[in-house]
């Protein structure tokens, strides 16, 4: 008797380690459970759908919102792409146009020679005009005093602070350079020709060349 009342105030003789009692006291809260759903279970489910609707009604109205200054954002963006695009095209096409009309924009001859090279029908005639203006480079380095047997020489004598165009004088130099050592192998656009070009008359217009 003594035993048992012992084993039974031990934490292993507890009641929550009796399997039966708790599968009966879940059992009872089983049981309240499904009796107070019923008793107030339609009320629950009203308040339920009541919060429910609210809420989507809510996320209907944020996502409509947004839905609405999304579209709005987008269209601001098309025209004002559309505005940047017309008015590159605009410049593109005006300067294209002082470009070959180059005995207005430069009294400088080996210039204009390039600029018809450049506006040739012929593919071979890109290629010139690339030569050409590299050959113009290196008459404007000689000019500034940078020292050098070749034009990659003088280009290695250069910095930055002197010649702020470097970065730009050896990317033309490098595709005049490629010109010259592939040949009709390599392949240049009258597109990316009028690219190459515009680098080397944004060097010479820094020094007042052209």
């Amino acid at each position: 008797m003594n035993q048992n009342i012992i084993l039974e105030n031990t934490l292993l003789g507890s009641k929550w380690f009796d399997p039966q009692y708790l599968f009966n006291q879940g059992v009872i809260f089983s049981q309240n459970f499904v009796n107070f759903f019923n008793n107030h279970g339609a009320g629950i489910v009203s308040i339920f759908n009541t919060i429910l609707f609210f809420l989507v009604l809510f996320f209907i109205m944020i996502i409509s919102y947004t839905s609405i200054r999304i579209l709005e954002i987008r269209k601001k963006e098309h025209r004002h792409l559309e505005h940047e695009i017309a008015e590159y095209a605009h410049h593109q096409a005006e300067r294209e146009k002082k470009i070959s009309q180059g005995d207005e924009i430069s009294k400088n001859q080996r210039w204009i020679k390039t600029l018809t090279y450049l506006f040739s029908q012929h593919a071979s005639d890109w290629k010139l005009a690339v030569i050409e203006a590299d050959s113009m480079l290196e008459e404007l380095l000689n000019q500034l005093g940078f020292k050098g047997e070749t034009l990659g020489d003088k280009l290695k004598s250069a910095t930055q602070d002197k010649f702020h165009s470097l970065t730009s004088a050896w990317e033309v130099h490098t595709i005049r350079n490629r010109i010259a050592h592939e040949g009709v192998s390599f392949e240049l656009s009258q597109h990316e020709a009028k690219r190459i070009i515009a680098l080397y008359e944004q060097i010479f217009r820094e020094f007042g060349f052209i």
